[in-house]
């Protein structure tokens, strides 16, 4: 929410679903599945909480861990169930995660490619894009 309604430069995740969206218009298929996940599934009070341990100087990772919460609490289950329900058992997947794609093909959805989303850094997030890379092994150039 905080990137994709309210823009902020914290994150590249509003940038990454504009990019998605576009990506998919310019090929003429596709979809986004929107899950509730905010702040790596901590949900938005706790994200607040996190951003204020972030102004002392912790990463992301640090954070969630400081208030009790794995480094990412997400899962992607819904989005599992969506596509079945939907009949796709196979995707291009646009994300930068290797955990999301670990998690689909455990779930049996068969991910065909993985399609790099990268933002260029913003100067307001690139302690957090090198954090994503080095601590949480998001496949970045950064």
């Amino acid at each position: 929410m905080t990137g994709d309604v309210f823009s902020s430069h914290r994150c590249d995740c509003g940038d990454q679903l504009h990019e998605a969206m576009k990506l998919i218009s310019e090929r003429g298929v596709g979809a986004i599945l929107y899950l509730r996940q905010e702040g790596r599934g901590i949900g938005l009070k706790n994200k607040l909480f996190a951003y204020q341990l972030q102004e002392t100087g912790m990463d992301t990772y640090d954070a969630n861990l400081a208030l009790g919460f794995e480094p990412d609490e997400r899962t992607y289950q819904f989005a599992v169930e969506m596509l079945k329900k939907m009949g796709i058992k196979r995707i291009e997947l646009l994300t930068n995660n290797p955990e999301k794609v670990t998690q689909l093909s455990e779930q049996g959805i068969e991910v065909v490619e993985r399609v790099p989303l990268e933002i260029p850094p913003e100067k307001e997030n690139y302690k957090y894009l090198q954090t994503k890379k080095t601590k949480f092994h998001h496949l970045l150039s950064i």
